[in-house]
C-alpha cells in the first residue's frame, strides 16, 4: 500500500509570468516499511520536495500549479489547516541536517520533548516517556541528559534528540534531511543504523534526502535521482547501483571515491545544476551532459519505462550509451 503519492507535482516561486518552477513534472512514491533514497546534488530541489509532503513552504511565494500530493490517502494540497496538523507530526515528521539549529538553545531537552509529545500523545507527556525515548535512541544516562541544554550535547547527539522527538508522534512517514551531513564518519555509520533499526522496529516508512550514494546504498531499498527539479531515473537500489541508465547517475557513481582505486584526483562533474532563472531548454542536464544529441537542447524527456517494470529513465537515449 502507498503511503506516499506524487503524481506530476509542479511548484512554483513567484507569480505571474515571473514564476519560476522548482520542482516540475515530478512524481514519486513510497510504500509503507519501504525507505527511499532521493540523490542529486545541491540545488537539485531535494528539500523543497521534502517541504512539500506536508506544505511547509510558505505560500506565497511557493505555490503548487498542479499536481497531486496523497500523504496515507488524503489529498495533501486540497487539506484543510486542521487537516494538516494532524498530518504533521501524526503522520510525517522531519529531521534536518543542522540539528544546532532546529533545537531551542534556551529550553531544556525534555522541554522540548515534552511539547512534541502534548501536541500528539498528551497522555504520555511525562518524564518517564521522555527518557524511554532518549534511551531507544542511544543516547546513555538520558535521566541527566535530558535537564540538560542542546550546547551541551555533541552533534551526534543533539541528532539523536531530533530523531527522538520525530519519533514522540509515532510518525509513519520520518524524512530525514541529510540528516548525517554534519556528522563525522564514525557517528553517520551510527546514525544510519539507528535509522534502519527504528524503521524495522516501527514499520516506519523513511525518506531519505542525500547527495551521497553510499549513504543510499547501505539503507535504502529503492532510490530516486533528482536533477534541476526533475527525477531522472528511478529504481531498486541494487540495480540502479549496479547499471545505471541516465548519464546524470553515471556520472554521479563515478565521482564517489573508492578504495583501492590507484587515481590522483576525482572524477568531477563538468559545471554546476542551473539556477532557477536558467534552466536551459530541452534536456536539463544536456549542458553537461557527454553523450548529448541535438534533440536533447530542444525536446524535452519525458519519463520511460526501462530495464524493468520498476525502473523508470528520463533520456531516450539511455539504453544507447555505452
Amino acid at each position: 500500500m502507498l503511503l506516499l503519492d506524487i503524481r506530476d507535482l509542479t511548484l512554483a516561486f513567484g507569480t505571474g509570468p515571473n514564476a519560476m518552477p522548482a520542482v516540475e513534472g515530478l512524481s514519486l512514491s513510497l510504500s509503507q516499511g519501504e525507505t527511499l533514497g532521493l540523490v542529486g546534488e545541491s540545488g537539485s530541489g531535494k528539500s523543497i520536495t521534502a517541504l512539500s509532503i506536508a506544505r511547509l513552504l510558505p505560500s506565497p511565494p511557493a505555490r503548487y500549479l498542479r499536481g497531486q500530493i496523497r500523504l496515507d490517502g488524503r489529498d495533501v494540497l486540497t487539506a484543510t489547516p486542521r487537516s494538516l496538523r494532524e498530518l504533521r507530526g501524526g503522520v510525517v515528521s522531519y529531521v534536518f541536517q543542522e540539528p544546532g539549529s532546529s533545537l531551542n538553545p534556551v529550553l531544556r531537552i525534555e522541554t522540548q520533548i515534552r511539547e512534541t509529545l502534548r501536541q500528539h500523545r498528551p497522555q504520555a507527556a511525562d518524564r518517564p516517556e521522555v527518557i524511554r525515548l532518549l534511551e531507544r535512541v542511544g543516547i546513555p544516562a538520558p535521566e541527566r541528559r535530558c535537564r540538560e541544554y542542546p550546547h551541551q550535547l555533541s552533534g551526534g547527539m543533539q541528532q539523536r534528540v531530533m530523531i527522538a522527538m520525530a519519533l514522540a508522534s509515532r510518525p509513519k512517514l520520518l524524512v530525514a534531511d541529510e540528516p548525517t551531513t554534519a556528522l563525522d564518519v564514525t557517528i553517520q555509520a551510527q546514525i544510519l543504523e539507528l535509522l534502519d533499526d527504528l524503521s524495522e522496529e516501527f514499520g516506519m516508512s523513511i525518506l531519505l534526502i542525500t547527495h551521497n550514494l553510499g549513504l543510499v546504498a547501505q539503507l535504502a531499498d529503492r532510490v530516486a535521482i533528482m536533477y534541476a527539479g526533475q527525477i531522472v531515473e528511478t529504481g531498486p537500489v541494487p540495480e540502479v547501483l549496479r547499471s545505471p541508465l541516465h548519464p546524470y547517475t553515471r556520472l554521479l557513481l563515478n565521482s564517489v571515491p573508492q578504495l583501492g582505486k590507484d587515481r590522483a584526483r576525482l572524477t568531477a562533474i563538468p559545471g554546476s545544476v542551473p539556477s532557477l532563472p536558467n534552466v536551459p531548454p530541452g534536456c536539463r542536464f544536456h549542458p553537461r551532459c557527454p553523450h548529448a544529441q541535438p534533440d536533447c537542447r530542444q525536446i524535452e524527456p519525458v519519463e520511460l519505462p526501462a530495464a524493468s517494470l520498476n525502473r523508470t529513465v528520463r533520456c531516450p537515449y539511455a539504453l544507447t550509451f555505452t
